[in-house]
């Protein structure tokens, strides 16, 4: 397949294929180009060493222990790009990272460690071609067909291993507008409590991307599907069911009911405005009342 390769992405292809290296891009960005989305942060996986990419690269830096070597992006502002020996993974005691990291042999021990089938396949430009051939072992494009965040083997043990990935299937559903598949599902909600593992920082990261996604009321509807509000939004999981309906009044849905149709109301992109409309009203459960004439009121007390 033809691909709109960046110039200095494409340098970074040839430079590896000339001396001798196999590399693959890899995350993202595969499935945004075979969807015909905007492709950003160009990632890649190699068979070379960090300390063989560095001789490369005069300017590429190594800094981190998970052969991940950072090059400079030419555009300015632009996220370097990043480029990881093929690598497995063990050991992972703190629900986020691995304990031991082990290069590997291959793309496809690379592959099976990754979160997502839709992000677990690589494009390796043809010999002598500035066309791309797909290397896809765990039916990536066939999930992309169907619109589906599936996760890569058996969920459970991918969200053991890194408790953000569950985070990170809403927000990918939200930004894609794709559904999360059954098992997927399944295995976030008997595992929900493990995202009080991660630091609350990239949590809130993770929610932000949702709520900037284009999709934000449908991201927030799996992100209560799956068992993810009761963990992180607790205040809003408790205004489900608070009624609001009553004589003289002109709500019609319960409280949480409201806040999500406010957020699907809302016009404004910034993530911060439609957070603002999404909890606006989560002190209500708190303040409910119902007087003798049925009507059900919401004031606060000194």
């Amino acid at each position: 397949m033809k691909l709109g390769v960046p110039k200095q992405a494409q340098g970074i292809i040839d430079t590896f294929e000339k001396a001798g290296f196999e590399i693959y891009i890899i995350g993202g960005v595969v499935h945004d180009l075979l969807i015909n989305r905007p492709a950003y942060d160009w990632d890649f996986t190699t068979n070379a060493t960090p300390e063989e990419m560095l001789k490369l690269f005069k300017d590429a830096y190594y800094e981190n222990d998970f052969g991940m070597v950072g090059i400079p992006n030419d555009e300015e502002g632009e996220r370097p790009y990043e480029v990881t020996t093929y690598r497995t993974e063990h050991g992972y005691e703190d629900f986020r990272r691995p304990k031991k990291v082990e290069w590997g042999k291959s793309l496809k021990e690379d592959l099976k460690r990754r979160d997502f089938t839709i992000n677990a396949m690589a494009l390796r430009q043809a010999q002598g071609k500035r066309s791309y051939d797909l290397t896809d072992p765990f039916k990536g494009q066939e999930d992309l067909d169907n619109k589906l965040v599936r996760a890569v083997g058996d969920p459970h043990e991918r969200f053991k291993e890194d408790a953000l990935r569950m985070m990170r299937a809403v927000r990918i559903a939200a930004e894609l507008n794709f559904n999360i598949e059954d098992e997927t599902k399944t295995a976030i909600k008997a595992n929900a409590k493990l995202i009080n593992k991660i630091a609350a920082e990239r949590v809130k990261d993770e929610l932000m991307k949702l709520l900037a996604s284009p999709h934000p009321y449908e991201g927030m509807v799996q992100f209560k599907e799956v068992g993810l509000m009761q963990q992180i939004l607790p205040e809003l999981e408790r205004c489900f069911g608070v009624e609001q309906k009553s004589p003289g009044r002109h709500h019609i849905y319960d409280v949480g009911t409201h806040c999500m149709l406010s957020l699907k109301e809302c016009k404004n992109p910034d993530p911060v405005v439609r957070f603002a409309t999404l909890i606006h009203d989560t002190g209500k459960p708190q303040t409910y009342k119902k007087l003798e004439n049925g009507t059900i009121t919401f004031y606060t007390t000194k």
